[in-house]
């Protein structure tokens, strides 16, 4: 495998003139691996949508965990571009515990006017390049037709009718905790979750089809028994016990990431950060996480043909304490390759700590790494005990692509990253990405990445499930979108 990285002048010039250290510019960065040339060229435009914004039913909008565009509505008009968005919500305002949230997924118009690479807005423009109008939503049902919940599952839904056993909360609702979305052509639609965690195939009207179960190895399990608890109880419920589950997913790091590839022959699902027996017990040993590739030619019933180890970035905090940056999304390039976007946690607008130390967006390539499904690892068998990954595996390899917390790039937008600690400073959760072709016959393979933000709902004047709400010290953080022009050799079909 041969790999290059190569940077321009643009490039070396922010790294000269960066405020924060260590940061990287990475406009025009590119990365070889393989014989192909990927290509970041930069941020081109902005959007937000208001922490205020509310939907048709009355309640809060936000939290772009996941995105996908409809492929056939994108088009282009000179100089700009339109089309329809679909952005997932997860499981609501949860700041002091989860409520009965009805899951759903928000359908967005999008209009963009894009600057060149490397070029400055106009005046008063820097951050309205993307336009965002929420025009519906949809609601998402189990295969019974009752809507999903946001709270936490305190029980099991026995297997019955062709689904696996499934969690559900008090109120006898399944619990769904929506992180990442496939849109099909015809309509229908992958979405993984938290809690499973799993893979649930819906209808195009939002009514759960199928469901896919992972190997045991990322099951959660609490003394013996399959226990979906993400210990964040609703109102008046009690908390798991123990706390963390014995094995299995950690909690709140389920199947955050998960894309289609470009074929539509394979889905990629990625786990947040390592299992719980994987050195997932403590934030500084979760790093060797894992990818599946399930095959899709039968849409219900998605098979697992592939699993690999995936080694998560690894950063220092300012007090000198190994941090590991779990991922929040990927976007699949190929079955072999994909972008994933990793990040720290609790800095940024919104949150107590004003400067993030990491948030990237790598090129993960499979070639050459273990293929470990269906082994023991499956099973019972630790892949990393302590963090340590088994020496008869090789993970996948990593390459930096994307530096999302470019202050050079950052700059032209009137976006920072770090104090002041104020509307302009990025907000913590970057969760979503979505690819559409930049329709320029100059450059067939550039794309336009969008990367969105789950803004966990935070406003001032929020609603949700009949009750009104205010967000802990005066946070107030807006749905944004950052879009980026790339050049992705090979995505075509």
């Amino acid at each position: 495998m041969q790999i290059f990285i190569r940077y321009s002048a643009r490039a070396l010039v922010g790294l000269l003139l960066s405020t924060t250290a260590p940061v990287l510019a990475l406009a025009d960065q590119s990365v070889t691996v393989d014989g192909k040339t990927f290509v970041n060229k930069g941020r081109v435009a902005i959007g937000r949508m208001p922490a205020s914004l509310r939907d048709s039913m009355g309640e809060t909008f936000g939290s772009g965990s996941g995105m996908a565009f409809d492929a056939k509505s994108w088009k282009r008009d000179g100089d700009s571009y339109s089309g329809t968005l679909y952005l997932l919500p997860d499981r609501g305002y949860n700041a002091v515990g989860t409520t009965d949230y009805q899951s759903r997924l928000n359908t967005v118009s999008i209009t963009m006017t894009p600057v060149a690479p490397g070029a400055k807005p106009a005046a008063g423009d820097e951050q309205s390049g993307v336009k965002a109008t929420l025009k519906g939503i949809t609601m998402l049902s189990d295969d019974k037709g009752t809507v999903m919940t946001g709270l936490d599952p305190d029980r099991v839904r026995a297997a019955a009718g062709g689904m696996p056993p499934l969690p559900e909360a008090p109120n006898g609702k399944i619990s769904l905790d929506s992180e990442a979305i496939i849109r099909m052509a015809d309509g229908t639609m992958f979405i993984s979750d938290e809690y499973g965690p799993y893979i649930y195939r819906f209808s195009a009207e939002g009514k759960l089809l199928s469901a896919t179960q992972p190997p045991k190895a990322l099951l959660p399990m609490r003394k013996g028994e399959i226990n979906f608890s993400s210990n964040n109880p609703g109102p008046g419920e009690s908390k798991p016990d123990p706390k963390d589950p014995d094995s299995g997913r950690q909690n709140n790091q389920g199947l955050e990431g998960m894309a289609m590839t470009p074929d539509g022959k394979f889905i990629i699902a990625v786990l947040q950060s390592a299992a719980r027996q994987d050195g997932g017990d403590s934030g500084s040993t979760r790093n060797n996480t894992r990818a599946l590739v399930y095959d899709a030619a039968d849409p219900a019933n998605l098979k697992l043909v592939h699993e690999y180890a995936v080694e998560l970035p690894v950063f220092t905090e300012a007090k000198g304490k190994t941090k590991v940056a779990a991922q929040s999304e990927v976007l699949a390039l190929s079955d072999t390759q994909f972008l994933m976007l990793s990040r720290d946690s609790d800095n940024g607008w919104g949150m107590k700590g004003d400067t993030s130390l990491y948030r990237k967006i790598d090129l993960i390539d499979l070639g050459g790494a273990t293929d470990i499904a269906g082994t023991a690892f499956d099973g019972d068998k630790p892949l990393a005990p302590k963090g340590k990954l088994d020496e008869s595996v090789k993970p996948a390899s990593s390459h930096a692509f994307i530096d999302i917390n470019d202050n050079v790039d950052l700059g032209r937008f009137g976006l920072h990253n770090g104090a002041p600690q104020d509307r302009n400073n990025l907000s913590e959760k970057w969760e979503s990405m979505a690819v559409v072709p930049a329709l320029d016959p100059a450059t067939p393979d550039d794309y336009f990445l969008f990367v969105g933000n789950d803004n966990d709902f935070l406003t001032q004047s929020g609603h949700q499930v009949g009750v009104d709400y205010k967000a802990e010290d005066g946070a107030e953080v807006d749905t944004m979108f950052q879009v980026y022009r790339v050049t992705l050799p090979g995505m075509k079909k």
